[in-house]
């Protein structure tokens, strides 16, 4: 081979070499640009969860929180003494020790206030017997303040009974609590759905734990796919702006609160798409508190499927 034939092979030779260099260091700078935008994508998705859990623990624990409830008393019919001292037909953990008197006869609620004890009534001084409304009212239930302010007191019908709920402030599960615990934050677990209309005033019959049965709106359902396999929840309408999905999984008892979890999702779109992040699933009131008439999963929504995402089981409860 003659010595131009020979440069001319070693030129070519660093030619295609200068090329593949190139190539490679374009593949680099691609992929550096798509870890760097997946990575931006994880921190904005991280930041977006983490407002929503910190207003949730901010809800959770305000002075009349979930975990401010102190008591829970069904309302039988007749009249019936309240207070926190021995004697009263309805005792309280935390209060006055004479409050007053609630009588239920035919559907009527009223309550008698003790003298000399100060409370408001829906924010204006009580002085004399009036009718309570309980939460099914247009306007909500009655609120009995008292403690100066730090005690609250309502009435709620569950079913075709009634009950006196009752928050303080001081709730040892308020003071006490511990924080909330996460399954890690992953982006695969915020899946599209497709939302599947029912028949217009369609009911579902949901059991509480506290042993009542209420018939709520359930317009349709939700469909997802995980790891080629569909997977349905019955979503409830509770007149909100959100869809409502109460569902047990394979976590349940096993990570997770055992008497299942609950989870708000946006109405569907155009198409009935829906967006479902299982990161935003959270414990019903009632894993914070002994006295909350939370929801069970009906039978439809108990999925053959680990969702290890959210939050796990609540275990710092005060006794």
């Amino acid at each position: 081979m003659s010595a131009v034939a020979k440069k001319t092979v070693v030129s070519r030779m660093f030619a295609m070499m200068a090329i593949g260099m190139l190539a490679a260091c374009g593949s680099q700078q691609e992929d550096a640009a798509k870890a760097d935008k997946a990575q931006a994508a994880q921190v904005s998705f991280q930041r977006e969860l983490d407002v929503v859990r910190q207003q949730r623990v901010s809800d959770l624990t305000k002075p009349d929180g979930w975990t401010s409830l102190v008591g829970l008393h069904w309302v039988e019919p007749g009249a019936h003494y309240i207070g926190s001292s021995n004697g009263n037909g309805i005792k309280l953990s935390v209060g006055p020790s004479h409050f007053g008197m609630i009588d239920l006869s035919n559907g009527r609620l009223r309550f008698v206030p003790e003298k000399n004890v100060a409370m408001t009534v829906d924010g204006q001084p009580l002085t004399g017997e009036i009718l309570l409304r309980a939460d099914d009212a247009p306007t909500g239930p009655s609120v009995i303040s008292f403690d100066e302010g730090k005690g609250l007191a309502t009435v709620i019908k569950r079913g075709d009974r009634y009950l006196l709920r009752v928050k303080h402030a001081d709730a040892p599960t308020r003071t006490a609590f511990g924080g909330i615990d996460y399954w890690p934050t992953s982006r695969d677990w915020r899946v599209e759905g497709r939302f599947v209309p029912h028949p217009a005033g369609k009911t579902l019959e949901i059991a509480n734990i506290i042993g009542t049965t209420d018939s709520v709106s359930n317009p349709g359902a939700i469909e997802f796919e995980r790891d080629g396999k569909t997977y349905r929840i019955e979503a409830l309408d509770e007149g909100e702006e959100t869809l409502f999905l109460v569902f047990a999984d394979r976590t349940s008892g096993h990570g997770s609160y055992p008497a299942g979890r609950f989870l708000d999702i946006a109405k569907p779109g155009v198409g009935g798409t829906v967006v479902v992040d299982f990161n935003q699933s959270r414990n019903p009131p009632c894993a914070f508190t002994a006295f909350a008439t939370c929801p069970l999963p009906p039978p439809e929504n108990r999925l053959d499927l680990a969702i290890q995402a959210g939050e796990k089981t609540y275990t710092h409860s005060a006794p």
